[in-house]
Parts: structure tokens; sequence; C-alpha cells
């Protein structure tokens, strides 16, 4: 199957080893564009993270010769699933950031299979979007890829 995985790049590290697992069980997989810029050697990880808190990803965005937007929106529409890494972040458990929630509506709008690794962030001022990632019907995992059914 071909799965997308969505997530902040804040996360490389746990993408990549996703990455490595889901293709081990066979998988086709495709991840966010910063995350294959540091694969692929032309970023490193830290060199990211410090661009990032100094002004934010736009600037890194608006740099590439791609929409980063529409690149997931092919990806989704040509995926059979997405799988969320939704790990902590900013102090929120399951932390689904902006552009996650668009791909899961994205994903949902296709009709494709949305999976989340770890479970539904709690609803708080920060989160308070839960409500729409709950009525996508999300598939959660804990943490654990033998939850992946097609």
């Amino acid at each position: 199957m071909k799965i997308t995985i969505c997530s902040s790049v804040d996360f490389t590290p746990k993408i990549i080893e996703l990455k490595k697992d889901l293709e081990n069980l066979g998988h086709s997989v495709n991840i966010p564009y910063f995350t294959q810029q540091i694969i692929d050697g032309k970023l490193t990880f830290e060199e990211f993270m410090t661009a990032k808190a100094k002004d934010g990803d736009i600037l890194m965005r608006k740099a590439q010769d791609v929409d980063l937007i529409k690149r997931y929106w092919d990806y989704i529409e040509n995926s059979d699933a997405i799988l969320v890494l939704n790990e902590s972040k900013k102090g929120i458990d399951g932390y689904i950031g902006g552009n996650a929630l668009m791909e899961m509506g994205f994903a949902y709008g296709f009709g494709k299979k949305i999976f989340l690794f770890n479970p539904v962030p709690a609803r708080s001022e920060r989160m308070h979007y839960v409500d729409e990632i709950i009525d996508m019907k999300p598939i959660v995992l804990n943490g654990d890829l033998s939850g992946l059914n097609f």
C-alpha cells in the first residue's frame, strides 16, 4: 500500500524510523519535503530546527521551487492512507498542527483511511479542533503499526 506520513518536521527522527518500518512491511511511503531533504543530506535536522526557531519555516518554504501544500495534496490523492505522526510537542500529547490537520482534511475528502500513530490529543485552548479530528474517524494505532488495516 502507499502511505503518506503527515507530521510536523520537528518529528523527523521518528518520521525516518516509521518510513523504514513501513517500507520493511512492504509499503511505499511519502514523507514531508524537509524530512526528505534531511535524508538526502541537503539540510541537517539541526539547521532546519535553528531556522524554524528564528523565523518559523515560512522563509524556508518560500525558498523552494515546489508548492509544499499542493505536493501533499497530490501525495494524499495518490495514497491508500495517511499516517499522522502525532507526538508530544508544545506541551501537548498527541499534537496535531495546522498542516497535519489540513492533510487529514484532504485525506477525508478523498475517502482515504486516516491513521493516528498516538491517541487523539486532549481538547484544550491550544487544541480547539479536536472535534474535527474525531469527526474524521481516524483509526488510532496507539504506537503499534500492526493496527494498519486496509
